[in-house]
């Protein structure tokens, strides 16, 4: 029996759980390989080369080769292991996480700024059945 998980009705959001974590297992110790400079070069010199060492799933390899790092989190990745691609690639957080809204960067900050998203609407989907 598969345990319950009311968070998976929250709209836009993937909750890390131990389910993705399982998921996401050899996708994240990649990500966490590129804390080493020489793993970070040899990946930088051929990055499908790279990525091909590792036993990821197709749909993860794309996440990370495409560079869509919302595709990564959909297929168990962490966003603090996720990080390490991004600087990787020399982007600063903020920009990236702002690709991943349809944001640009400026207005990315602009609403962290503003205290983020807002919470009407953004709880459950059940929450939004009477306003539709």
């Amino acid at each position: 029996m598969a345990l319950e998980k009311p968070y998976q009705d929250i709209p836009g959001t993937i909750v890390f759980d131990a389910d993705m974590s399982r998921k996401g297992y050899h996708l994240n110790q990649f990500f966490m390989s590129l804390m080493k400079a020489e793993n970070r070069k040899r990946f930088l010199a051929d990055e499908k080369a790279y990525v091909d060492e590792w036993p990821l799933t197709d749909l993860q390899k794309k996440g990370v080769l495409e560079q869509d790092y919302n595709l990564c989190i959909e297929q168990g990745g962490n966003i603090y292991f996720l990080a390490k691609l991004f600087y990787t690639h020399e982007q600063p957080f903020e920009r990236a996480v702002s690709t991943m809204t349809g944001m640009t960067p400026q207005e990315y900050r602009a609403m962290m700024l503003s205290g983020g998203r807002p919470i009407e609407g953004n709880r459950s989907t059940s929450e939004n059945k009477g306003n539709q």
